[in-house]
């Protein structure tokens, strides 16, 4: 499986795509470099992301999960750049639970990608994150996208 990886305020990651969609995001330098098309356009649009330039991804997806975790990410891709939503709404929307809403967030291949940063607890509380750096790295991406968590 082809894979790029790059440096990020939050720590290196590594892309990996198949048949020309991206599958995969995980924290870390990947052994082998395999500059394809599509992962170079990924890393492109990531480093965008990172240097405020970027506010939504226009990538080809293609996370492995449960029917029930791609809707929860569908749902997450819904939360605009810099806003927020409780897994308690998610779940709502989804006629779930929000511990089932977390559980999805968790196994999401595709951290910043598909934005698991922005589900936050009730009352607009942090939550968790699975992220390297947990919730270091969750505080990190909300403030660089100027969440209203961190503004006055």
């Amino acid at each position: 499986m082809p894979q790029l990886s790059l440096h990020t305020p939050v720590g290196d990651l590594t892309i990996s795509a198949e048949d020309e969609r991206i599958v995969a995001v995980d924290w870390g330098w990947g052994r082998d470099q395999a500059p394809t098309k599509i992962l170079r356009e990924a890393k492109k649009q990531l480093e965008a992301y990172f240097d405020g330039k970027l506010k939504r991804f226009d990538l080809p997806l293609a996370p492995a999960g449960t029917l029930f975790q791609q809707q929860v990410w569908r749902a997450m891709c819904d939360i605009p750049y810099g806003g927020t939503a409780t897994y308690g709404a998610l779940a709502a929307r989804l006629h779930s639970s929000a511990r089932s809403v977390g559980t999805a967030c968790g196994r999401n291949p595709l951290p910043i990608l598909i934005p698991c940063h922005r589900v936050v607890a009730a009352g607009n509380r942090l939550g968790g994150y699975s992220g390297d750096g947990g919730m270091k790295t969750k505080t990190a991406l909300l403030r660089l996208e100027g969440s209203e968590i961190f503004t006055p």
